[in-house]
């Protein structure tokens, strides 16, 4: 008899595999003498859509709202169904004895098996294996002491909980603001509180009044400083000041404190991906999507870098043994000096900021791996990601940074000002980045001034200020969004709630690290937010979701205190069906909101043209070729149209037949003196009124033109350019005459 082991993916399921001693393939699993190893693809089974339940549900209306099931009910994943089907004929073999649940050590790893499980009908024992390392010791380790899956029912309700509640919140929120609106809007609790992040960020924008602030820079010689009008400011708006300073000219000074400290920079981190998609952005411009997929492509297909979906920064010591190996792999690349240097000198593999067994759970920090790195497979795009990663690799290994900081503060006057003096003592893990010639991403240190003249000078020391230059600024607006702070902001949502018990809840942030990349993806192709260069901007449309959306999801709080109530559930300490009592009440509520509002949806779009069938304002479209889209964003219309251009052909070949000596002779010559093409701009009609298909088939009103030319204003129209070649050719044939 054998058991089967389902992981949640198939590069999992292959090391288990090779370690279990499982080495026959098969199409969709690896099968041993004692083990039958398959995967999932991730999640293979979703909560089933509305229509599921009843037919009325196939139409979207408020009369049918709220939708509350009694019981959720699952569907296998029509994409994924072939591997489904695998894992349920296994299922039912008769060799098969028992099942290792072998998906993701966490809330949904667990869900990804039940369901399966649940609608394979089996009903065979399971146990878990519960690791969070893939190495042959870790699995060793975790297959010796499986435990049965029972111990995890309570984390499994957990996460049934949790998809429950955003089915019925999301599906209900979704359709009532949809059907009271007309128009396409969507809510959820993820969505709507990033997007209100971002809609509050315009706010702010579009309310900020600007002012305008002074800095001073006194000259000394040798050395420059800042003047300091309070301890830990620069600025300064008094005009009397300012006249004050600019009058300080060859005035005497004193040093009255010099202080200097040796201070040290540990390491940074290892990558986790939401880590690595900030720097992505920031360093290469990758947005977080590009970032994922482009290290999918690194993990799945080059196999050079460890999994990517973590939201660990740390590595286990199971991992320890093997980080020459990773060292050596990655020597032919420019990291060979540094390579070397540890592979002779050593290197540091205990630091607690790397290695530490308690805070990895699913999956370890993302690392190079021990295959040996090709540079010549690579696309430059990836190339330029492996870089980051394991630049980022090598200097974990290696040593803080450690300097010594003078720092002065001399008094001219009754005015302070202010310098320090950096000097390095051990370039420890920035010696990396120069090695290889990159600019490091671990954050940079404020190293203070080149004023090396500091090292002559002593508390009390008399020094001549010669003269002070005056700065006028202004202050400027927040920034917009770009990837790499909206995940910051989405990682780190607990510091926009003040209950401390919701925030300590919101340690993981909105979303998880595997989907805040599709998130955001999202939000652009709903036209809520589109990309200005690397900023993420708000578009009316986004602005009046977040400003329709009932108040309690526009917050990151309601995720906190989900949070809170499923971490109690996990433990057995609260009761699912109370916890489903409540968000279902909670979704009637929500819809009840909504209908009850007095707002209505009107998006003061820019660039905007009226709908030519209800007369709305459509919305402006640009795709990332340029095409230019204007849809209608009311429900009961949906028109949609695009404006392409479209080269025609202006230069006509003219045929002449003559007669010579009796033969015919034909002589095909192109015209000359017109622009062999222009460009014709066409409307074309992308997605049809509804009300124009209503009116059409009634027959009550004649269809409306669906589509018109019009042509560039540079060359004329048709007829134009036609009858200029026409001129110009009786032109040519009166010449000849004379």
């Amino acid at each position: 008899m054998k058991k089967l082991v389902i992981a949640e993916k198939p590069s999992v399921g292959k090391e288990i595999a090779k370690t279990l001693g499982s080495r026959i393939r098969e199409e969709g699993y690896m099968e041993g003498p004692l083990y039958v190893v398959t995967w999932a693809l991730g999640h293979l089974v979703e909560l089933a859509e509305p229509a599921k339940y009843s037919e009325r549900y196939k139409r979207w209306s408020l009369k049918d709202l709220p939708m509350l099931p009694e019981v959720l009910e699952e569907e296998v994943i029509e994409e994924t169904k072939p591997q489904f089907e695998i894992i349920k004929r296994l299922l039912e073999r008769p060799d098969i004895s028992s099942v290792v649940i072998a998906t993701d050590a966490g809330r949904e790893g667990e869900l990804v098996a039940r369901w399966i499980l649940k609608l394979a009908s089996s009903s065979k024992p399971c146990e878990r294996l519960w690791i969070s390392s893939q190495t042959e010791k870790a699995i060793l380790e975790g297959f010796s002491s499986l435990r049965p899956s029972s111990d995890y029912d309570n984390l499994y309700r957990a996460a049934e909980c949790r998809a429950a509640a955003d089915w019925y919140v999301g599906m209900n929120v979704t359709r009532a603001l949809t059907c009271f609106y007309d128009a396409k809007l969507s809510a959820g609790r993820v969505q709507t509180p990033t997007l209100a992040l971002m809609t509050k960020r315009e706010d702010e924008i579009d309310e900020f009044l600007g002012s305008f602030y002074y800095t001073a820079r006194g000259d000394f010689g040798l050395f420059a400083a800042s003047y300091y009008p309070e301890e830990n400011t620069i600025r300064f708006t008094r005009e009397e000041k300012k006249a004050e300073l600019e009058n300080l000219t060859d005035v005497k000074g004193r040093v009255i404190s010099l202080v200097t400290e040796e201070k040290e920079d540990p390491v940074p981190q290892a990558y986790d991906l939401t880590e690595l998609q900030r720097d992505a952005n920031i360093a290469l411009g990758f947005s977080a999507k590009e970032t994922l997929d482009t290290l999918q492509r690194l993990y799945e297909v080059h196999k050079i870098v460890t999994y990517p979906r973590t939201d660990s920064r740390y590595i286990t010591t199971d991992i320890v043994p093997t980080l020459r190996e990773r060292i050596e792999a990655i020597r032919e690349s420019v990291f060979s000096y540094q390579a070397d240097e540890y592979l002779n000198s050593g290197f540091v593999s205990d630091n607690p900021r790397f290695v530490n067994d308690a805070l990895v759970s699913d999956h370890h920090a993302i690392i190079p791996t021990e295959t040996k790195v090709d540079l010549s497979r690579l696309s430059l795009d990836e190339e330029k990601l492996w870089r980051l990663i394991a630049l980022r690799f090598l200097e974990v290994l290696g040593e803080s940074y450690k300097y010594k900081s003078t720092n002065a503060k001399i008094e001219v006057n009754g005015n302070i000002f202010k310098t320090r003096l950096t000097v390095p003592v051990r370039k420890g893990y920035r010696s990396v980045s120069e090695s290889a010639g990159l600019k490091s991403s671990a954050p940079a240190l404020d190293e203070g001034e080149s004023a090396f003249a500091l090292r002559m000078l002593k508390e009390g020391d008399e020094v001549e200020l010669k003269s002070v230059k005056i700065r006028k600024s202004s202050t400027i607006p927040p920034e917009r969004y770009t990837d790499a702070t909206l995940l910051s902001a989405m990682e780190n949502a607990g510091r926009f709630v003040d209950d401390k018990e919701i925030k300590g809840n919101l340690q993981n942030g909105l979303g998880t690290p595997a989907t805040r990349a599709d998130m955001i993806e999202k939000l652009v192709q709903n036209h809520y937010v589109e990309r200005d260069g690397k900023y993420l901007v708000p578009t009316a449309k986004g602005r009046e979701v977040v400003r329709l959306s009932p108040l309690v999801l526009q917050s990151a709080e309601l995720t906190g205190i989900w949070e809170g109530r499923l971490e109690q559930i996990s433990k057995g300490k609260e009761d699912p069906e109370i916890f489903i009592r409540d968000i279902k009440k909670m979704a009637g509520e929500l819809v009840s909101e909504v209908e009850k509002s007095t707002l209505t949806f009107s998006p003061s779009f820019k660039d905007t043209k009226k709908c030519p069938y209800c007369g709305k304002d459509m919305m402006k479209s640009t795709e990332s070729d340029g095409t230019v889209h204007y849809i209608c964003q009311s429900l009961s219309c949906q028109y949609e149209e695009k404006i392409v251009r479209i080269k025609v052909d202006t230069a006509p070949y003219v045929k002449r037949v003559t007669s010579t000596d009796g033969k015919a002779k034909i002589v095909i010559k192109k015209t000359a003196g017109i622009p062999k093409a222009v460009y014709e701009t066409k409307t074309v009609v992308v997605n049809q009124s509804k009300r124009n298909y209503r009116r059409d088939t009634n027959g009550s009103e004649p269809m409306r033109k669906t589509s018109y030319n019009t042509f560039s204003s540079s060359g004329g129209t048709m007829a134009d350019f036609f009858l200029k070649s026409q001129k110009k050719a009786e032109e040519r044939k009166n010449r000849k005459k004379k």
